[in-house]
């Protein structure tokens, strides 16, 4: 080998491992996407006491996550969440009159992204 080819093959070897460590499963975590919710995106609940929760596909910082509940007035809640809420979860709990809510979450990942989102829902008289 060459003293010129050296450097060309260890750039090469650098931008393997750089590609490795971008395809790794860690890397496509990087976000809190929503993979789930109750209410639904768009559903129904009945109006009273109702548990609410928020499901992600990592897990997520509970202390710096947020939901804040729209009310049908307008009014704006920020809901405590759950200490009992599992790693890639938020929990919160409350009371609802009949009319359409929604709940916007902020969600931080672990390694620092934050992602937000509303999931809009009706409560109905039961």
């Amino acid at each position: 080998m060459t003293h010129s080819t050296r450097p060309a093959r260890q750039f090469r070897l650098a931008g393997l491992v750089l590609l490795a460590v971008a395809a790794s499963p860690g890397a496509a975590l990087a976000h809190a996407i929503l993979i789930g919710s109750t209410p639904a995106t768009g559903g129904t609940v009945a109006a009273g006491h109702q548990a609410l929760d928020f499901r992600y596909n990592s897990r997520i910082d509970h202390r710096r996550s947020r939901l804040t509940l729209t009310a049908p007035d307008g009014s704006r809640t920020v809901l405590p969440i759950s200490a009992a809420s599992a790693t890639n979860a938020l929990d919160a709990e409350a009371d609802l009159k009949p009319g359409a809510y929604t709940v916007r979450w902020q969600a931080l990942a672990l390694d620092g992204h934050i992602t937000r989102g509303d999931v809009p829902f009706t409560a109905v008289a039961k």
